[in-house]
């Protein structure tokens, strides 16, 4: 009687530990943007360095297979040197995801993506990746995301992700070049 008394605590409890465990991770994947099924261009804006004075230039638009494409040419002159894309929106939460993918074609050069917790926020966080050439998925732990402000890397905590209110993408490869980065799809997990 007591064996059984004792297996069937150790099954409850192994019950209890596994929906603990289910409880913390996210039921489903949130999609963003999904280009390629007709997310719209509605809301994203280029930002380049010409707020600073900057002659880079960038596009955001549709190719023709449907994935949204920003591109355009870094310019170093000026004390310029970057160009991006970004769309805000109204927070939403996401305290429940820990992954964000993002399903691109790149160019071969280092990109950055770029959220911020809320529209009002004085600064951002950043997740730098490389491109290869082909179509890659992108993998961006969200909680690894670093806090910057104005191109300086700032003294407090790695993002938070509890909400999200701007995505971004930028090219800041500290030379003059002209760049095209193409998007399918961004989600989290």
């Amino acid at each position: 009687m007591r064996m059984k008394s004792t297996l069937l605590t150790l099954a409850m409890l192994l019950v209890s530990v596994s929906v603990g465990l289910s409880a913390d991770l996210p039921a489903r994947k949130l999609v963003l943007f999904d280009f390629k099924a007709g997310s719209d261009l509605d809301g994203w804006r280029i930002q380049d360095d010409g707020v600073m004075g900057g002659l880079s230039k960038g596009s955001f638009g549709f190719n023709q297979d449907g994935y949204a494409v920003f591109s355009g040419h870094v310019s170093i002159e000026n004390d310029g040197g970057f160009s991006s894309v970004q769309k805000y929106f109204n927070p939403i939460d996401v305290s429940a995801y820990r992954t964000a993918f993002v399903r691109l074609k790149g160019d071969g050069k280092s990109y950055r993506f770029i959220v911020e917790s809320d529209q009002t926020d004085r600064h951002y966080y950043v997740h730098e990746f490389p491109t290869t050439g082909d179509w890659q998925t992108v993998q961006v732990p969200l909680r690894t995301m670093y806090p910057m402000r104005r191109g300086d890397r700032l003294n407090i905590p790695d993002y938070p992700g509890k909400t999200l209110a701007q995505v971004r993408f930028m090219i800041a490869n500290g030379k003059a070049e002209a760049f095209r980065l193409e998007v399918e799809k961004i989600w989290l997990e």
